[in-house]
Parts: structure tokens; sequence; C-alpha cells
């Protein structure tokens, strides 16, 4: 899949401070609707840096596992450990399918077609869209269902949550908090902390996956564009974090929703390179 592993010749616009100020923007989304906000980063990488998809994905998914280290001590400090125990039965339930999913979902990433791929990322920012919307702006029930129906539905949920956050590079939290509300009756607020719980070691596996792809040299050549996007995705998620709340939902997740389906429109027409 060499056609991946470069970038959009004569975009190439990658100057430290302009790089910041993307991770921190992104930092700032993410952080005012209290999730990661990499679906965000991805076109970012593709269309004002120049990276190919698989490329793009593969520096998302180090930006966002670096992001998710970080933003876990908060998290844990929001909500006790303790707290979360009582729920481990969630964690496993859903790490059952998402660990094979994420590394089912990098295996065919790395096997598509470059022009596929683009068109696959497409569809999933229309998904991320409507993930968005579900959750910041209906109020959630709980689908009650019986003990073994519900630990199939959470492998089955787990395995495809896998998948979707390993082709796109992100934690996932965007559909692993609904999920968990609903499968599993837990509070929204716990919801998040567990999310981070599942999409840590279903990141770490699918970065195991990528790793033993030629793809993967892209992080060894842009070291330092990855270190100043996590840098400024971390200010801006502490800035966003502060900000939360500012805009209410219902102006706010609309507009990033119109931000993610343009998004979507305009990969989907990518053109790869050499292609």
């Amino acid at each position: 899949m060499s056609a991946n592993e470069g970038t959009v010749p004569g975009r190439k616009v990658r100057s430290a401070p302009l790089v910041f100020a993307a991770g921190a923007a992104v930092g700032v989304l993410g952080g005012m609707i209290g999730l990661g906000g990499a679906e965000f980063r991805l076109p970012l990488l593709i269309d004002l840096f120049g990276f190919a998809a698989l490329s793009a994905v593969i520096l998302n998914k180090a930006v966002s596992l670096i992001v998710v280290l970080t933003a876990l001590p908060a998290r844990l400090a929001a909500v006790p450990l303790a707290d979360l125990g009582a729920h481990w039965t969630v964690v496993v339930n859903l790490l059952a399918g998402s660990l094979l999913g994420a590394w089912a979902g990098a295996s065919w990433a790395v096997r598509m077609r470059t022009a596929t791929l683009y068109k696959v990322l497409a569809a999933l920012m229309v998904l991320m869209a409507g993930a968005l919307v579900l959750t910041h702006t209906t109020a959630l029930g709980t689908l009650l269902l019986p003990g073994p129906i519900q630990a199939v539905a959470g492998v089955a949920s787990g395995f495809g949550i896998g998948v979707v956050a390993a082709i796109m590079g992100v934690a996932g939290g965007e559909l692993l908090i609904p999920t968990i509300v609903l499968l599993y009756s837990v509070d929204i607020k716990t919801a998040g902390s567990l999310s981070l719980l599942v999409s840590l070691p279903t990141m770490l596996v699918a970065f195991a996956r990528y790793s033993r792809d030629g793809s993967f040299s892209v992080l060894g050549a842009n070291l330092r564009i990855t270190a100043t996007m996590v840098a400024g995705s971390i200010v801006g998620a502490l800035l966003g974090g502060l900000l939360l709340g500012v805009i209410p939902d219902l102006v706010l997740i609309p507009i990033l929703a119109v931000v993610l389906l343009i998004s979507a429109v305009k990969l989907a027409r990518h053109t790869a390179p050499g292609v």
C-alpha cells in the first residue's frame, strides 16, 4: 500500500506554530464536548498537512493514544477507581470484542486501496456525526437486556467500535459512551471513565498491528510534528475543559456535526496520491 506511505505532493505546510494551533483547536473542541476530538484531527492531517490516508490514521492514533494517557489520571480523580471497579464486568465484556476489532480494523486498513480507505473514512465520519448528535442532544435510555444477550451484544458492540477506532485512529469514546449507557445502565459520567479503560488497551492493540506495516515508518519520519500536535492537543483540551458548558450543546453539537459531514464529503471526493 505504498500510496499511503507518502503525502499529497505540494501540500507540506507543517510549521510548528500551525501544527500546534491545529492540535490545540482539536483539543478545545474535544474538551468542550468532553471527548478527545480525534475525529476532527484526522481531516486536518489529510487536508491541511497533506498526509495520505493511512499515514494520517497512524499519526492520529499516536496522538490519540498519548492524549488518552494524559486524560486518564484526571478521569480517575473525577470518578474514584473503587467506583469503576464495581463495573469491571462492563470493561471486560467490551474488551472481549474491541481488542479483536482493533486488530481486525488495523489489518483491513493496511490492506485497503488508498481510494477505498478515503471512502471508508468518509462513511465513518458520518457515523461519528450521528453518534455525536445522539449522545449530546438526546436522553439516552437503557435497553435492559437479559444477561446472556447483554454479554453477546457487548462483545459485538466492542468489536464494531474496535474496528472503527482502529481505522480512524481515534479512541472511540464517541461510540463507547452511549454504548455503555445503553447496554449497562451506567450514568454518563462513569461511562466516560469506563470508556477510557476500554479504549486504552484497544488503541494499544491497533497500534501494535500498525507497527507491523511499512507505513508505520511515518511516525519516525514525523516525530516533531507528532510531539507538537500532542502538546497543542493537551493544551487545547485543558482550555476546552474550562469552556465546557459555555456554549450550549444545542448550539455547539449541530455545528460540530456539520463540520464532520463536510469533512466526510471532502474525504469521499479525495484523490489518492498517484491514483
